[in-house]
């Protein structure tokens, strides 16, 4: 099993240089991956949290860490695609593809908060259509030496876009979410799936319905990486109600934490996202020591 980790970019730490700092500490610790969160406006429940506390943003903070870091994959848990343009988000990420050596990893989602696409002005009724738009837009402009895209919202063709990603046939994209609509997204256009805060009994059992329906669609899902992340409470309680709802596991108990794990394993998890879930940068410290130390051994 592969073990990420979350760089608290979505915590309000008011220096950036503490965020920016747990991106080698976590390749010098062992870890596979090192994962960032998007959201634009501080409202819902990222206002109940922050108020008006740093969020800081997800592509720029990978950016910097592909310069800081060598091997770490550098992922995203997830970027709401809704929110953003498909063809900067395309030449963005190819940059940062290019730039990293080959080692982004987009976890994209269509996105749950109402407030936040309000503010936006972005009908919350056609998400799913914008996401599934924005990834085949993506992967035309990364793969087709002369993309061409139609539909209602997207007129191009007899153009050329670089620079292309490293990584071929394109960068991975990983489907978050386990709505019908995101296992259908991830069956049919996905690289991975990779849903945050399903229990591993519910993992496990999504993912046959994800092996099923890529079946289906003529697809061969052992091509398909499984991916999860998990909350880790940093105190040992949810730290908010919506947290509570979500599955966790606890970071005060080693024990605990090894039989949490493996419960994903067992479900098929091969690459685990741990999600500190605190903005204390001494006991996010410390629980990525613990675990590099006492707790991914196990699984090594």
């Amino acid at each position: 099993m592969k073990f990420g980790v979350t760089i608290p970019n979505n915590w309000g730490i008011e220096d950036p240089q503490q965020v920016l700092a747990f991106g080698p500490l976590a390749e010098e610790l062992g870890y596979d991956s090192v994962w960032v969160m998007d959201h634009l406006f501080n409202n819902g429940y990222i206002r109940e949290r922050l108020d008006g506390k740093p969020y800081y943003n997800p592509l720029a903070t990978l950016s910097y860490l592909s310069a800081t870091t060598k091997k770490v994959l550098l992922g995203t848990s997830v970027l709401v695609l809704p929110y953003h343009n498909p063809i900067e988000l395309a030449k963005y990420t190819a940059t940062l593809d290019q730039i990293s050596g080959g080692r982004v990893t987009l976890g994209v989602g269509v996105g749950a908060m109402t407030e936040e696409f309000n503010a936006l002005g972005i009908p919350m009724k056609q998400r799913g259509s914008l996401t599934n738009e924005c990834i085949a837009i993506m992967k035309e402009l990364w793969t087709n030496e002369d993309p061409s895209f139609h539909s209602r919202r997207w007129n191009f063709t007899d153009l050329k876009f670089s620079p292309k990603p490293v990584q071929k046939p394109h960068i991975p994209i990983w489907v978050g979410g386990a709505s019908p609509g995101a296992l259908k997204r991830a069956a049919t256009m996905g690289d991975g799936w990779h849903p945050s805060g399903v229990a591993a009994e519910n993992y496990s059992i999504s993912r046959r319905e994800i092996q099923e329906l890529a079946m289906a669609a003529g697809r061969n899902p052992d091509s398909l990486t499984w991916s999860a992340r998990v909350e880790v409470e940093a105190h040992g309680a949810p730290s908010s109600d919506r947290a509570a709802g979500r599955a966790r596991i606890s970071g005060g108990d080693v024990n605990q934490m090894i039989a949490g794990i493996a419960a994903y394993q067992t479900a098929g998890v091969e690459h685990i996202v741990l999600a500190l879930n605190t903005g204390e940068v001494p006991r996010i410290t410390e629980l990525m020591e613990t675990i590099a130390q006492r707790v991914i051994p196990e699984f090594r």
